[in-house]
């Protein structure tokens, strides 16, 4: 639910409204009706994977069994 509070109820409430927000609600905050602000929950940014990250970490030991001839049809 998003809701618009001035400034003044911001600071009285702060600890109720990122309850509210950890909760998935969306705070305005605004200065003489004009909203100035938006508190939202935190995300994470996913890291972005980079090619050949994994290099020299992957060994394939040589007693390792062949793959059955219709194991990549299964990916297919």
């Amino acid at each position: 639910m998003k809701q618009t509070i001035n400034i003044h109820e911001a600071k009285t409430r702060l600890s109720q409204l990122l309850q509210q927000v950890e909760e998935g609600d969306e705070i305005i905050i605004s200065r003489a009706n004009k909203p100035i602000a938006r508190l939202v929950a935190y995300q994470e940014k996913p890291m972005k994977r980079r090619l050949g990250e994994a290099k020299g970490m992957v060994e394939i030991m040589p007693d390792f069994d062949e793959l059955p001839e219709d194991f990549m049809a299964h990916f297919e």
